[in-house]
């Protein structure tokens, strides 16, 4: 199905990029209500002033807003050490990364321009990896980079910087789960090193100077898939965070690539299993290519909204959905994931209504957003 044409492509003013930073650091404001946010205000300078409000209404007894000063000075530190913010909608934003469900409004970008790629793949594997198994991620980043492809991978040990180290000459992408300045791990300072003087990048979408933690690099790993066109896997364990990239790349109609290993070696189980799920088996860089078959964008929908910004004399006032719908809408809601869709329906009430009534529980910190469009109560 095809979409309207895209529209030409524009820069933020600074003072716009300064509060679209101030709104994505303010609490509770993740990607997809940034969007909704924006959508409803018209600009985030507006959905600033707002939030206090739709919190106090959710719930919240108090808000926390980003205050300037912070957002300034986050700007800054990117300058310090040579990065920039990029936003949604700007020339140089990641072109696939642009459809995934609640792309990253802004991103933390180091580096050349090859993040503006369409033509990427993501090599992703085993921390643990075997001798074998970073000989073959270098066979595939090595020869897909010839083949014009940039490779996007996390910096990890093992499989990602066997990718990265391969492609170098060629273009590759390092995805960080922590603030832009926080290498992880530290060692990997000469990889990063090489990878910037050839013209590499690395991205994150996480505040400069924030230490990753545990639940950080799921979140990086949609990043990582969301970039490429498709994700190959080698030696993937039944656990691993590798896995978790396939079922953002499968949730985000990416190609799932998988190199086989041997049934005896437990860091091929969830490569292997990903094979009889489905996924494309890949002996070298011929087979990707020949899967792909020219493909060079996925077939996506356009983003659902282009997170401009509008013009309008006041900010809009929200409008105060009425009592029982504020009480069907938390009925409904429990510790156990819901559709937004199937919540509209049980509702009985219109989508703007029960898309405010989400913004303001939200905001008061008393439901959780999940991949998938699904959201639950924080009990």
């Amino acid at each position: 199905m095809s979409g309207p044409a895209p529209r030409k492509t524009q820069r933020l003013h600074e003072a716009e990029r300064l509060a679209w930073l101030r709104l994505i650091r303010s609490e509770n404001v993740g990607p997809v209500t940034f969007a909704e946010l924006v959508a409803h205000a018209g600009t985030a300078d507006r959905a600033l002033a707002l939030l206090p409000e739709l919190s106090r209404r959710g719930g919240g007894k108090s808000y926390r807003l980003c205050p300037r000063e912070d957002a300034e000075a986050e700007l800054e530190a990117h300058a310090r050490v040579g990065a920039r913010l990029v936003a949604l909608g700007e020339p140089d934003y990641p072109p696939h990364l642009k459809h995934i469900d609640g792309p990253p409004p802004l991103l933390s970008v180091k580096g050349g321009d090859v993040t503006g790629r369409e033509r990427m793949l993501a090599v992703v594997g085993a921390r643990n990896a075997s001798l074998s198994g970073r000989k073959l991620a270098g066979l595939f980043a090595r020869g897909l980079g010839a083949e014009g492809f940039a490779i996007a991978s996390g910096l990890a040990r093992g499989i990602d910087a066997a990718a990265h180290e391969a492609s170098i000459a060629t273009g590759t992408v390092a995805v960080f789960a922590g603030g832009i300045d926080v290498l992880y791990p530290p060692e990997h300072d000469r990889l990063l090193g090489a990878l910037l003087e050839a013209g590499g990048a690395v991205i994150s979408e996480m505040p400069f100077g924030w230490k990753p933690r545990g639940r950080d690099f799921p979140r990086r790993n949609r990043l990582i898939s969301g970039l490429s066109l498709g994700v190959i896997i080698i030696e993937a364990a039944k656990a691993s965070g590798s896995l978790h990239t396939a079922r953002y790349a499968l949730e985000q109609n990416r190609e799932i690539f998988a190199v086989p290993g041997s049934p005896l070696d437990p860091r091929s189980e969830g490569a292997n299993g990903l094979i009889r799920q489905g996924a494309t088996l890949v002996r070298s860089t011929g087979d990707v290519l020949e899967s792909l078959a020219g493909r060079l964008e996925p077939t996506l929908p356009l983003a659902p909204r282009e997170m401009r910004e509008t013009a309008s004399p006041l900010p809009p006032e929200p409008a105060d959905p009425d009592t029982r719908l504020r009480d069907r809408v938390l009925a409904a809601l429990g510790p156990t994931p819901v559709d937004l869709d199937e919540l509209i329906r049980f509702a009985d009430g219109d989508a703007r209504s029960v898309h405010i009534l989400l913004l303001e529980l939200e905001l008061a910190g008393r439901i959780e957003r999940h991949r998938g469009n699904k959201i639950s109560a924080l009990m």
